[in-house]
């Protein structure tokens, strides 16, 4: 487990893990080394700066603090198994009871003790768990009595016979056979299993289901019973991440819904994409969709084709010659006007249209160009971001050694990259989803538009500029022998651009998820009154307080006045 995510115990971690603000204190930077720090050094005065960098990140985390846990799968079986027994002793029932119960009420211990308490019968009826058996169970106390089963109908001793609650007596054999079938073909309807009667609906508790099944089979229902306690649980769920076994619990109520576990997977608490701020997650739905239909084939077909004359299929011309022949009914015709082709002459002379053909085949290619537009920058940001995922990974698994070498500093000392890098990509993240949100923006607000353009072209700019700083320019220092003074004022401007690119996104997701409601829309209701202390930036419409002089957008971007002196 990278280091700075701890591993021994689940910690609460935000449920909005702010990777657009610079992640490092305003007046100290707890990964920024002096020369004095670098230079020289003793054993003991590094391990002392090193143990006082992970104090100050447990610090950072614990400010960051919110709603949010991340479990391993031991620490959710403890979990799982502290409710059983928790159920077992207010109920006063078997813990094999208590975890059908739990099952039956998705794993709510308060729900389950209400209605235990409202209707002890009721709950017992529902649920499959008898008082006594329905059959008398003095059958099988002489283990000498010969007992046929009621599936295979062979005869068996009675310490061979098995029963459930309902008393139904089957041969061991073949309560194994059920359950192991159930397990195999079932999936987790096994832990719903009920007796073979057909007629009855006693539950098959987890103690018969392990002394009869083999080993393999039991790690799988145990599975499925972890799965269960994750899945039915209204407060935890799994993270998406490839091959990542985590669960997260989760009881934020602000809406903000972006959590982050420790294999870096970010995605939304409420619909389980990935995180993607600014945008709802309906409209997320809405994108996603619109990305994966064939409405834009619709589209394609009505700017790009044209409609056979006779029985109106769509047509693309793929041939120099304009005599066209429909596959379908065989119908031939000239593409230009569509006339038939019998007989045609010459279609060269204009006529005006009064039909609304051209006027429909220009608006869906206008909507196609659009869509294609905001799409193919959306998909770009994605990549870029799965990428700069990856170039993380690799830099802390090989780069960070050989600039260990090269400039003679602890590996734990390049914390601020991996920041860096860690900005990058969840600024590449608001940037992607930036460009969903531009699409839907109504097209009677040019106001909005025209700001929002120029947000998203800024924070563009300045992320280009922090991912070129941590993707490139770190090159030159790891074949260089021996400290370089320019590692120093590398280290200063990275950690500059990360601050300040963290700042700008951070505004710039704030400003859409507010609908960029400070933008002056003429013509809006009611906004006369709310503007009147205001005034509006002649570049970029924001409107300002009175009290200021300059637009607070339009000042120069602090991310010019980082660089490293000559």
């Amino acid at each position: 487990m990278d280091d700075i995510h701890p591993s021994s115990e689940s910690i609460k971690l935000e449920s909005k893990i702010n990777y657009y603000s610079d992640g490092f204190d305003d007046n100290e930077d707890p990964f920024f080394l002096s020369d004095d720090d670098l230079v020289g050094g003793d054993d003991g005065a590094a391990d002392a700066l090193l143990e006082d960098i992970r104090e100050d990140e447990i610090d950072l985390l614990k400010q960051k603090q919110q709603d949010c846990k991340i479990l391993n799968t031991t620490e959710l079986r403890q979990r799982m198994e502290h409710d059983v027994a928790q159920v077992s002793a207010v109920l006063s029932v078997p813990k094999t009871e208590a975890s059908i119960l739990l099952r039956n009420y998705n794993w709510s211990v308060s729900k389950v003790n209400d209605a235990w308490f409202t209707d002890e019968s009721a709950v017992r009826e529902k649920v499959g768990l008898f008082v006594k058996p329905v059959i008398g169970s003095d059958i099988v106390s002489n283990k000498r009595k010969i007992i046929i089963c009621g599936i295979c109908f062979e005869s068996h001793t009675s310490d061979r016979i098995r029963y459930a609650d309902c008393g139904h007596l089957y041969c061991e054999i073949c309560w194994s056979i059920y359950i192991s079938t159930s397990i195999n073909n079932d999936g987790a309807g096994c832990l719903m299993l009920r007796c073979p009667e057909p007629s009855c609906h006693a539950a098959i508790g987890q103690d018969m289901i392990d002394s009869l099944s083999s080993e393999e089979d039991r790690k799988k229902y145990s599975d499925f019973l972890l799965r269960s306690y994750v899945e039915d649980n209204r407060t935890t769920k799994w993270c998406p991440g490839p091959a990542c076994e985590y669960a997260i619990e989760f009881s934020g109520a602000d809406g903000i819904f972006d959590v982050t576990c420790h294999c870096f997977t970010s995605f939304c608490w409420n619909c389980k994409e990935e995180c993607h701020r600014p945008m709802d997650c309906d409209t997320v739905k809405r994108w996603i969709l619109k990305n994966s239909s064939e409405s834009e084939n619709v589209n394609y077909i009505l700017a790009y084709c044209k409609p056979c004359p006779n029985c109106k299929r769509p047509i693309e011309k793929n041939h120099g010659c304009m005599h066209m022949t429909c596959r379908v009914c065989r119908y031939e015709f000239c593409w230009l006007c569509l006339g038939p082709w019998k007989g045609h002459m010459n279609c060269n002379r204009y006529m005006e249209r009064t039909d609304t053909d051209d006027k429909r085949k220009k608006l869906a290619k206008e909507s196609l160009e659009k869509y294609t537009h905001y799409f193919e920058r959306w998909d770009a940001n994605r990549k870029s971001k799965v990428k700069a995922l990856a170039d993380h990974q690799r830099v802390k698994d090989e780069e960070f050694k050989k600039l260990s070498v090269s400039q003679d500093i602890p590996e734990a000392h390049f914390e601020f990259i991996s920041k860096a890098w860690l900005q990058v990509v969840e600024c590449r993240r608001a940037l992607e989803w930036s460009y969903s949100y531009g699409y839907y923006l109504p097209d009677n607000e040019p106001a909005k538009k025209q700001f929002f353009e120029y947000l998203q072209g800024e924070a563009e700019s300045t992320l280009e500029k922090l991912h070129n700083c941590v993707e490139n320019e770190l090159k030159e220092f790891l074949d260089v022998d021996g400290l370089s003074k320019k590692f120093s004022e590398f280290r200063t401007k990275l950690v500059g651009l990360t601050t300040v690119t963290g700042n700008y996104f951070e505004k710039l997701v704030r400003a859409l998820e507010n609908g960029l409601s400070d933008v002056y829309s003429p013509g809006a209701k009611g906004l006369e009154d709310e503007v009147e202390d205001c005034w509006h930036c002649d570049r970029c419409t924001y409107a300002n307080p009175s009290s200021i002089r300059s637009c607070k957008m339009c000042v120069p971007s602090d991310i010019d006045n980082v660089s490293v002196n000559e």
